[in-house]
């Protein structure tokens, strides 16, 4: 293999790939990043068994070949080089990288091990970039980090004819995203996948640049398969049952709260600086035209912020305790300036709605409080 590449494409290449190789694993090849030339293209790619990711970049090819590289070095090595053009020459199990005043010869494996990592897709459904970036960013955050309900890590993804549905759940909040889809394919039916929510993070970061994104399920291989532009991204599904979350968004409510979605987010704000040292639980007290944000620690004291809205429904006695974090990531996912909150009792989820967005639901638990 003999090549040269711009550093600025071969370093950006290497750094993401970098991302998703795996150091601890009984496999030592899982660490390393491959590089393929062929024709006018160089392929980067790597894999942990999970995320799989394979990006092209231009370059001139003298020589076609292959070779595996420590992901590590390649990817400082190439990071603190000048930007200017790279020479890349492998001989057996050796890279050579050249360029002007620097000369480096880095160890490689071979690379007859290295899994195979899927590097196109033969007919993708078409998804809309922005939709979906707007998207991950109102629901990866509700995903699970219990490992020990794998299921609940990932984002359940329903695909019908003309619309995607987003969910995720950490079972004690849910937030549920609904997309309009044209489908530019024959589809009959609905999909539904559980996707990792580390391969969702990665597309979040690739979607700024990209016009389209680019969706296949191989359900044979039980994967997803994602196209961005020059880089294939891949991943295992998850397997199991996805709780039926229809089941726990309320059908309707006795009482709906409109108000200022920064002035909510300052009260609780506020509150959350008594309610670290207290379970991070803040209250909520409902009164006819305001609600009170309230907290209080033994050690630290108490505060209560009270808050213009407009009420609907009979609110006397209702008061409801929640997680600060849950009530602020949020109120974080928000692109509107409104936010409504919908209530039955006061151990029943809260439904939390942003009002300029009818598409996007959030569901909250209550912490009961002795």
């Amino acid at each position: 293999m003999k090549l040269t590449v711009l550093q600025e494409n071969l370093a950006k290449a290497v750094t993401q790939a970098s991302r998703f190789t795996s150091q601890r694993s009984q496999l030592p090849i899982l660490g390393n990043i491959l590089l393929k030339a062929t024709k006018t293209k160089l392929n980067i790619s790597s894999t942990n068994l999970e995320i799989s990711i394979l990006t092209q970049i231009g370059a001139k090819i003298d020589e076609e070949g292959e070779i595996s590289i420590p992901s590590k070095v390649i990817s400082e090595l190439v990071s603190n080089l000048p930007k200017e053009q790279i020479t890349l020459e492998s001989e057996k199990e050796q890279l050579k990288i050249i360029t002007s005043g620097f000369n480096s010869k880095v160890l490689g494996m071979n690379t007859s091990d290295f899994p195979k990592i899927p590097g196109s897709l033969v007919k993708p459904l078409i998804l809309p970039t922005k939709e979906i970036l707007e998207s991950l960013t109102q629901v990866v955050f509700a995903t699970s980090t219990d490992e020990t309900r794998p299921i609940l890590t990932g984002v359940l993804m329903i695909i019908n004819t003309n619309s995607l549905v987003l969910v995720a759940t950490d079972g004690f909040r849910l937030s549920q995203k609904k997309i309009k889809l044209n489908v530019q394919k024959e589809f009959s039916g609905q999909q539904k996948i559980v996707i990792p929510k580390g391969v969702l993070s990665e597309l979040g970061r690739s979607l700024d640049e990209i016009s389209e994104v680019q969706l296949e399920i191989q359900e044979k291989e039980k994967q997803v398969i994602f196209g961005l532009g020059d880089v294939v991204l891949s991943s295992r599904l998850l397997e199991g049952d996805y709780p039926d979350f229809e089941k726990i968004i309320p059908k309707e409510s006795l009482i709906t709260i409109r108000l200022d979605k920064e002035d909510l987010l300052r009260a609780v704000k506020l509150a959350s600086i008594f309610a670290r040292e207290a379970a991070n639980i803040v209250k909520l007290k409902l009164l006819k035209d305001s609600i009170k944000v309230l907290a209080e620690s033994s050690s630290s004291g108490s505060q209560e912020t009270q808050v213009e809205a407009k009420v609907d429904g009979e609110v006397k006695d209702f008061e409801i305790s929640f997680n600060f974090r849950f009530l602020e990531e949020f109120l974080h996912s928000m692109k509107g300036d409104e936010v409504e909150m919908k209530f039955t009792t006061m151990d029943k989820a809260g439904v939390f709605i942003d009002s300029s967005d009818p598409e996007y639901l959030h569901l909250i638990m209550p912490v009961r409080v002795q």
